[in-house]
């Protein structure tokens, strides 16, 4: 008799590896939103992971923490970089009245573009 242990602990293991793989799949776009506090009347209220698909989006706020604007040299608020594996792919920033210019759906076509790029 096979012993039905080894059958849940495999299963399990499957499981585990298909959810490694798609979380890996997930991961590899990463959308950010730098702006500061002053200027929280132009947030760009669609950047976020309720309305952008298929990637991480974070909130960085450069007045606490400038070391964030030093490293992605962002001269301007709101800016918005979409990364690839780490990579920056696209910038997105404010013009003279510190609104940003581009839409959801535009940044969501470049999210998807670069998810298929990997089919």
């Amino acid at each position: 008799m096979k012993d039905p242990v080894w059958k849940i602990f495999g299963t399990y293991l499957c499981v585990l590896f298909f959810l490694l793989l798609c979380g890996s799949s997930y991961a590899q776009v990463k959308v950010i939103q730098f702006n500061a506090g002053w200027n929280k009347a132009n947030n760009v209220s669609w950047c976020s992971s309720k309305t952008l698909n298929d990637c991480q989006v974070y909130y960085i706020d450069i007045a606490k923490y400038p070391e964030k604007q030093k490293k992605y040299k962002v001269v301007v608020v709101p800016t918005i970089i979409i990364f690839k594996e780490g990579d920056e792919v696209e910038r997105y920033q404010a013009d003279l009245s510190f609104k940003i210019t581009a839409d959801r759906k535009e940044v969501q076509n470049i999210i998807d573009d670069l998810l298929m790029e990997d089919f």
